[in-house]
């Protein structure tokens, strides 16, 4: 998973519409976007998922759900994205076989070590930095932790948590093959501009330099 990843979060979006904010950041550059929902009902969900999953679908951009593996199959989208709460990683890729993305948190050195059997798709290291959207969790990885990951795990790293045009070149070169934001989207007075922003970042970064010395990959 390479390139700019939009987590959305609807209180950040100012009064605009989820759908408004997701066109302009995919106008923008972003080349993923994660449906996030803590509070909507399962019809609310799965009608908000089937209508970004044809916005994005004939922008080629792939839908994300966040946790609910029902949702991501009843709105036939992309993929889903675990975190260490959810179901467990071998039971997902056996609920959504083998054609689907799944993204796998990983909070502590133990989850990566775990998710180094596994095929999963990406791992979210989450979070670099401390963040008001992601409370949830047992600590900051910093940008050492991030590097120290990228030297052990196979897997292409999403990197999360207090991330912005201001320090995603550092993220990048610690390591992280994507960047995923919240805020720095979603609560912009522009967001076509914004994204468009991290996303030049991003690609400004050859891939060889997005590798900690001695990684094994």
């Amino acid at each position: 998973m390479r390139g700019l990843y939009l987590v959305t979060d609807r209180e950040l979006c100012g009064g605009r519409s989820l759908e408004e904010v997701v066109a302009a950041a995919v106008a923008g550059g972003v080349a993923c976007v994660q449906l996030r929902e803590k509070n909507l009902s399962t019809r609310a969900f799965v009608a908000e998922a089937r209508a970004i999953k044809k916005l994005l679908a004939d922008r080629g951009v792939p839908l994300i759900v966040n946790d609910r593996i029902d949702v991501a199959l009843a709105a036939e989208a992309d993929g889903v994205h675990i975190g260490q709460d959810d179901m467990p990683y071998p039971l997902a890729r056996r609920v959504l076989g083998k054609g689907k993305i799944i993204g796998l948190s990983v909070e502590t050195w133990e989850d990566v070590e775990e998710a180094e059997g596994w095929d999963v798709d990406y791992l979210g290291v989450s979070p670099i930095f401390a963040t008001p959207t992601k409370t949830d969790t047992r600590g900051d990885w910093g940008l050492d932790g991030l590097a120290r990951i990228r030297a052990r795990s196979r897997h292409p790293l999403v990197a999360i948590g207090g991330l912005n045009a201001g320090n995603a070149g550092a993220a990048l070169a610690a390591g992280a093959d994507g960047i995923a934001v919240v805020s720095a989207i979603c609560a912009a007075p522009d967001p076509l501009q914004a994204a468009r922003e991290l996303s030049l970042i991003i690609a400004a970064r050859p891939l060889d330099d997005r590798r900690a010395p001695g990684a094994d990959r």
